[in-house]
């Protein structure tokens, strides 16, 4: 059950604080992002790494 608790977390808190993740990586590497591909790339892989480690 924790497989499947852990990722719905990590994409909840990614969906949660998208504005305050969004705003740092602009301030620090000064680019703008694509909301839905990086949403979907990192869901992807908090998905795969959490099936990998259980």
């Amino acid at each position: 059950m924790i497989k499947f608790i852990i990722p719905a977390v990590v994409a909840f808190l990614i969906v949660l604080f998208w504005e305050r993740i969004s705003e740092i990586i602009q301030k620090k590497f000064k680019i703008r992002l694509n909301l839905i591909a990086i949403v979907i790339i990192l869901i992807a892989l908090a998905v795969i790494l959490a099936l990998l480690y259980f």
